[in-house]
């Protein structure tokens, strides 16, 4: 960690400024969402804040039902950190950081139940719909959390089912069915550095983060998941504050769907 780099973000936030003009609470401009943008998944997504570029993909495949779930579909959510979007990221098995983020993403959407789980049975105990959601990052110029859960989502929201033709998915022809989605969850990750709070950080202000908290809230507007990161503790307190944040701030993602 650069403390001369965190001292000065430290000092612009008492002064409720950050080192490219925003304010504390701001998102980067413009946000946008577009769908269908791959041919070849079942659903898509690309999704920008501000130079972050992330893309989402959805492949839905027959698989056996997990043992404990023999009535319910299959999730799966991976990240793969190329090198083409932030140098600092190595080609080979996932990392920690990919690992992690794919995990915080997968809550979001399993402990929300965003998906309806059960209407991907086919034949219980033999048969179920599995959903694969691809995340890739073209672009990582910081808040990867936030990007990364908005494209997955927008990609679920896209999907469509393929037909099935004597047993065997023909992923050539896609139905009008959708993924059965009950809910849109929106993950919002505030930063803690010194004694302020940020969303939507750049890579120079995550290198100087205390701590960081994802919040993944439904379209309730009640909470689903939280995960923590960073080396410093939290207080209730903070804790309280940075939840606050993160539900006033997911109404301008959602609004982005």
């Amino acid at each position: 960690m650069d403390k001369e780099l965190k001292n000065h973000i430290s000092k612009l936030l008492k002064q409720e400024k950050r080192m490219d003009g925003r304010k504390p609470l701001d998102f980067r401009q413009p946000i946008s969402v577009e769908y269908g943008v791959s041919a070849t998944a079942e659903g898509s997504a690309r999704v920008k804040i501000g130079e972050t570029e992330v893309i989402g993909g959805v492949k839905l495949s027959l698989e056996t039902p997990y043992d404990d779930t023999p009535d319910s579909g299959n999730l799966m959510v991976g990240v793969e950190m190329l090198p083409m979007s932030n140098p600092d990221f190595e080609a080979g098995p996932p990392s920690i950081d990919a690992i992690e983020l794919g995990r915080v993403v997968d809550r979001g959407i399993r402990e929300s139940k965003a998906i309806d789980t059960k209407k991907l049975c086919i034949e219980e105990g033999e048969k179920v719909w599995g959903v694969i959601v691809d995340i890739c990052p073209i672009n990582d110029a910081g808040n990867l959390f936030d990007a990364c859960a908005l494209a997955a989502v927008a990609a679920l929201k896209d999907a469509k089912f393929p037909e099935i033709k004597d047993g065997k998915v023909d992923y050539k022809t896609k139905t009008d069915q959708s993924v059965p989605l009950a809910t849109i969850p929106i993950s919002v990750t505030v930063r803690k550095i010194g004694d302020g709070f940020i969303v939507d950080s750049t890579n120079d202000e995550e290198s100087a983060i205390d701590a960081r908290l994802t919040v993944a809230i439904d379209e309730n507007g009640e909470l689903a998941a939280m995960q923590k990161g960073g080396d410093v503790a939290l207080t209730i307190e903070e804790v309280d504050k940075m939840v606050g944040i993160a539900l006033e701030k997911e109404k301008e993602l959602r609004s982005k769907l």
